[in-house]
């Protein structure tokens, strides 16, 4: 008897190990803990003493910093507004001849990163280019002095270049949210003789275009390329600058704490649009408004206006791109690129397959757990993709120097091992900063099956691993396609984390291209910048595919 009562003693134990700790669960906590390390590594660095450099920029150029940021966000917001609200209501409000091409090519400029933008731009619009040569040739002028031409290497066309790629994010949401209006309150406004678009569709678009120019105020502070190449004294670069050029990360790390707070108010503005009240059509049959038919010159009219911004955004910098390219072809230039483009296949194909792991086991853990806290710390781990490169590769840096000082106090007497240097960092720091592109790619597969499926499974005896494997997974697999497309061309696109932590001696697409255009070798570095664009038309392809079978 007695050993029947220690025997069931031990059972519910057991039981009450296995209830309360759950490997899966353990796991989603540690992989939270390890992708959130570097974030919580930039913030305790900046609490460093930086040897006087801090009060330094402080006093000289840290008001640059703060201003010119500002000014790049709201001049590139504006446009972005004007480009994105303009093509979205056209789109969603009118039908004519080559709406459904143009609502595809509108999206282009998404492919192309908008360091490449500028570096095509500057080789066509500088003083040496095409342009000005041309127009000094018609006007038989000798020198600069005798007329005035835009410089492309200033804030303002920063402006124009930032906004000619980022536009799409305002367009996507806008365009969805003009769509999803209830026909009622068009007809309520027709009734009282109200413009549609001024006291309708933008007031209730409102969260959306808001939520959109958050997206691209965060796109703006993060980029690199653009701005060092234009020599703007932006958040971002002085964060480069402070540790490349004045060898103190501890300054740098305080300058990307600085920026933070922009990140921080920025994805408060997008959570606080979203979260706005909606407005519901009230009537038992609900129907969305029908696209007004265009012909003759209106329709003409329309389709100029939304190719303007594909222009300046796309099909004008990738034809400087691929007319450079046949300018200047040389075998020996293509065999270098195509080493590089094994390199760039090499990270970008291990760097998204490693997220889409993390990813479902992430989401499917939480999925299947059916636990807040799993969600809550899946929400945590993909955070990355809100911080600038810059100020995660900082972070990185720094968890992979504790690491290596770790292996070196404990495995010193069996060899030294380092991991900085190496390309597991490089895919390390490509997790956290592109983990939420996964992990959200997951979860929206998630949303479409039933917890009915979920229970079934363990109601037939499966464990949480058989579910995941065998139920889970094969409902999601094109969500898991998708991300790991989008995760692909973003590793593939990636510029300072790669140019900051990358192997020696190892260069991918983007850092060949940075070096070549930094040289100002334009025509050297069009054939690697042309491949990048080129394959972020993927995700293009796909994302237009899902929001039309979605629609």
């Amino acid at each position: 008897m007695h050993k029947k009562s220690l025997t069931g003693l031990v059972g519910n134990l057991v039981q009450a190990t296995r209830r309360y700790f759950d490997i899966w669960s353990a796991g989603v906590f540690t992989i939270t803990l390890i992708l959130f390390a570097p974030v919580i590594s930039l913030i305790v660095l900046s609490f460093g003493d930086s040897d006087g450099l801090w009060s330094h920029l402080f006093d000289t150029v840290l008001a640059r910093y703060i201003l010119t940021t500002l000014a790049l966000m709201v001049g590139v917001s504006l446009v972005t507004l004007v480009f994105g609200v303009t093509t979205a209501w056209i789109v969603a409000a009118y039908k004519f001849r080559f709406s459904r091409v143009l609502d595809m090519i509108i999206l282009l400029p998404i492919a192309c990163p908008a360091y490449l933008v500028a570096y095509a731009y500057t080789d066509f619009f500088e003083y040496a280019g095409p342009v000005q040569g041309m127009l000094r040739s018609l006007f038989d002028w000798q020198s600069p002095r005798e007329y005035y031409f835009p410089e492309i290497r200033s804030l303002g066309g920063a402006v124009f270049v930032l906004s000619s790629v980022l536009y799409p994010y305002v367009y996507l949401l806008a365009r969805t949210a003009f769509r999803q209006i209830p026909a009622s309150f068009y007809e309520v406004s027709s009734i009282y003789d109200r413009n549609t678009f001024w006291t309708i569709s933008l007031p209730l678009a409102r969260p959306a275009i808001v939520a959109g120019l958050a997206l691209v105020g965060m796109e703006v502070v993060s980029d690199f390329g653009t701005v060092e190449f234009f020599s703007l004294q932006t958040l971002t670069l002085g964060i480069f600058n402070v540790w490349i050029g004045m060898n103190n990360i501890t300054a740098a790390a305080q300058i990307a704490t600085f920026t933070f707070i922009f990140i921080i108010l920025l994805l408060f503005t997008e959570l606080y649009s979203r979260a706005q009240k909606r407005f519901n059509d009230t009537s038992s049959r609900q129907r969305n408004q029908q696209p007004k038919c265009l012909t003759g010159l209106p329709a003409l009219l329309c389709i100029c206006l939304c190719l303007v911004p594909v222009l300046f955004g796309f099909f004008i910098p990738t034809g400087i791109l691929l007319w450079n390219v046949l300018q200047s072809i040389d075998m020996l230039v293509f065999a270098d690129v195509f080493e590089v483009f094994q390199n760039t296949l090499l990270v970008s194909g291990l760097g998204a397959g490693i997220i889409m792991l993390i990813s479902v086991l992430v989401a499917c853990t939480s999925q299947i757990q059916a636990s807040k806290f799993l969600r809550l710390a899946g929400n945590l781990s993909a955070t990355g993709y809100a911080f600038p490169g810059t100020m995660l590769a900082i972070g990185v840096l720094v968890c992979v120097g504790l690491f290596d000082r770790f292996m070196v106090a404990v495995m010193s007497p069996f060899g030294v091992f380092h991991l900085s240097g190496t390309l597991a960092v490089l895919l390390f720091a490509y997790l956290v900063r592109f983990q939420a592109v996964g992990y959200g790619a997951v979860v929206s597969g998630l949303t479409k099956i039933s917890p009915n499926v979920i229970l079934c499974s363990r109601t037939l005896g499966m464990n949480a691993q058989n579910t995941m494997r065998r139920v889970t997974v094969p409902l999601i697999r094109n969500s898991i396609i998708a991300g790991g497309v989008l995760a692909f061309v973003d590793i593939m696109k990636e510029l300072p984390m790669t140019l900051l932590l990358r192997p020696f001696d190892f260069e991918t697409l983007a850092t060949y291209s940075y070096q070549y255009a930094h040289d100002e070798l334009m025509e050297q570095a069009a054939l690697p910048a042309l491949l990048i664009v080129l394959v972020g038309l993927i995700p293009v392809v796909f994302l237009n595919r899902m929001l039309r079978n979605t629609s």
